[in-house]
Protein backbone atom coordinates (compact mmCIF):
# COMPACT_ATOMS: atom_id res chain seq x y z
CA UNK A 1 0.00 0.00 0.00
CA UNK A 2 1.22 3.29 -0.90
CA UNK A 3 1.81 6.12 1.86
CA UNK A 4 -1.72 7.84 0.61
CA UNK A 5 -3.84 5.01 0.86
CA UNK A 6 -2.83 4.38 4.38
CA UNK A 7 -3.83 7.72 5.06
CA UNK A 8 -7.05 8.02 3.41
CA UNK A 9 -7.72 4.58 5.58
CA UNK A 10 -6.40 5.63 8.51
CA UNK A 11 -8.10 9.02 8.11
CA UNK A 12 -11.86 7.27 6.93
CA UNK A 13 -11.47 4.97 10.54
CA UNK A 14 -10.86 8.05 12.67
CA UNK A 15 -13.74 10.13 11.36
CA UNK A 16 -15.84 6.62 11.96
CA UNK A 17 -14.99 6.11 15.46
CA UNK A 18 -15.11 9.79 16.37
CA UNK A 19 -18.53 9.86 15.47
CA UNK A 20 -19.67 5.64 16.20
CA UNK A 21 -23.34 6.93 17.66
CA UNK A 22 -25.53 9.89 17.42
CA UNK A 23 -27.82 10.65 20.60
CA UNK A 24 -30.87 12.34 20.00
CA UNK A 25 -31.78 14.08 23.43
CA UNK A 26 -35.13 15.82 24.94
CA UNK A 27 -35.09 17.26 28.20
CA UNK A 28 -35.45 15.19 31.26
CA UNK A 29 -38.68 16.26 32.41
CA UNK A 30 -40.13 15.06 28.55
CA UNK A 31 -41.91 11.31 29.33
CA UNK A 32 -42.01 10.84 24.23
CA UNK A 33 -41.16 8.37 22.95
CA UNK A 34 -40.18 8.54 19.72
CA UNK A 35 -39.12 6.41 16.66
CA UNK A 36 -36.97 7.21 13.85
CA UNK A 37 -39.47 8.10 11.66
CA UNK A 38 -40.70 10.52 14.29
CA UNK A 39 -37.36 12.11 14.85
CA UNK A 40 -36.99 12.79 11.03
CA UNK A 41 -40.96 14.62 10.91
CA UNK A 42 -39.62 16.85 13.90
CA UNK A 43 -36.34 17.54 11.99
CA UNK A 44 -38.06 18.03 8.27
CA UNK A 45 -40.69 20.27 9.49
CA UNK A 46 -43.21 18.35 8.42
CA UNK A 47 -44.37 18.42 12.27
CA UNK A 48 -44.21 20.96 15.13
CA UNK A 49 -45.41 18.80 17.93
CA UNK A 50 -44.00 15.54 20.01
CA UNK A 51 -46.53 12.72 19.40
CA UNK A 52 -48.10 13.51 22.76
CA UNK A 53 -49.05 17.15 21.24
CA UNK A 54 -46.50 18.91 23.29
CA UNK A 55 -45.07 21.74 20.74
CA UNK A 56 -41.69 20.76 19.75
CA UNK A 57 -38.33 23.10 19.18
CA UNK A 58 -35.93 21.21 17.46
CA UNK A 59 -31.89 21.99 17.44
CA UNK A 60 -29.25 21.11 14.66
CA UNK A 61 -25.47 21.17 15.20
CA UNK A 62 -23.77 23.43 12.93
CA UNK A 63 -22.94 21.93 9.41
CA UNK A 64 -19.36 21.82 10.44
CA UNK A 65 -20.18 19.34 13.16
CA UNK A 66 -19.22 15.68 12.16
CA UNK A 67 -22.15 14.45 14.12
CA UNK A 68 -24.23 16.76 11.99
CA UNK A 69 -23.79 14.25 8.94
CA UNK A 70 -23.90 11.48 10.99
CA UNK A 71 -27.70 12.40 12.11
CA UNK A 72 -28.48 13.22 8.72
CA UNK A 73 -27.25 10.46 6.80
CA UNK A 74 -28.03 7.64 9.58
CA UNK A 75 -31.24 9.28 10.81
CA UNK A 76 -32.68 11.28 8.16
CA UNK A 77 -31.57 9.37 5.27
CA UNK A 78 -29.99 12.69 3.07
CA UNK A 79 -26.68 13.87 2.93
CA UNK A 80 -25.75 17.14 4.61
CA UNK A 81 -26.09 18.84 1.23
CA UNK A 82 -29.39 17.42 0.00
CA UNK A 83 -30.79 18.52 3.34
CA UNK A 84 -29.41 21.93 2.67
CA UNK A 85 -31.00 22.06 -0.99
CA UNK A 86 -34.35 20.93 1.03
CA UNK A 87 -34.43 23.58 3.60
CA UNK A 88 -33.07 26.30 1.04
CA UNK A 89 -36.42 25.32 -1.36
CA UNK A 90 -39.02 25.39 2.01
CA UNK A 91 -37.41 28.97 3.02
CA UNK A 92 -37.37 30.27 -0.45
CA UNK A 93 -41.20 29.47 -0.88
CA UNK A 94 -42.08 30.44 2.56
CA UNK A 95 -43.07 26.89 3.79
CA UNK A 96 -40.78 26.61 6.72
CA UNK A 97 -38.14 27.59 8.87
CA UNK A 98 -34.81 24.90 9.13
CA UNK A 99 -34.63 23.87 12.92
CA UNK A 100 -32.03 26.76 15.09
CA UNK A 101 -27.79 25.57 14.38
CA UNK A 102 -25.65 25.28 17.61
CA UNK A 103 -22.06 25.28 17.40
CA UNK A 104 -21.41 22.19 19.41
CA UNK A 105 -22.43 19.64 21.37
CA UNK A 106 -21.87 21.13 24.28
CA UNK A 107 -24.36 24.37 22.84
CA UNK A 108 -27.40 21.85 21.54
CA UNK A 109 -26.99 19.77 25.24
CA UNK A 110 -27.48 23.34 27.44
CA UNK A 111 -30.50 24.23 25.29
CA UNK A 112 -32.12 21.01 25.60
CA UNK A 113 -31.33 20.70 29.03
CA UNK A 114 -32.85 24.17 29.67
CA UNK A 115 -35.95 23.65 27.48
CA UNK A 116 -38.60 21.20 28.27
CA UNK A 117 -40.02 21.53 24.82
CA UNK A 118 -36.36 21.19 23.16
CA UNK A 119 -35.03 18.22 20.95
CA UNK A 120 -31.53 17.55 19.55
CA UNK A 121 -28.37 15.68 18.81
CA UNK A 122 -25.36 15.47 20.03
CA UNK A 123 -22.16 12.80 19.82
CA UNK A 124 -23.84 9.77 21.97
CA UNK A 125 -20.36 10.05 23.76
CA UNK A 126 -21.46 13.52 24.99
CA UNK A 127 -24.42 12.68 27.11
CA UNK A 128 -25.35 13.24 30.81
CA UNK A 129 -27.76 13.31 32.95
CA UNK A 130 -28.89 17.15 32.15
CA UNK A 131 -30.68 15.12 29.39
CA UNK A 132 -32.23 12.23 28.13
CA UNK A 133 -31.86 10.11 25.21
CA UNK A 134 -34.29 8.98 23.03
CA UNK A 135 -32.57 7.50 20.21
CA UNK A 136 -29.46 6.16 19.45
CA UNK A 137 -28.04 5.76 15.73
Amino acid sequence: MNWFKVMTLTMALIVNAAIAEVAVIVHPSNAVSLDQSEITRLFTGRGATFNNGNKATPFNLAESAPARAHFDSKVLGKSSSQMKAYWSKLVFTGKGTPPKELASDAEVKAAVAADANAIGYIDAAAVDASVKVVGKF
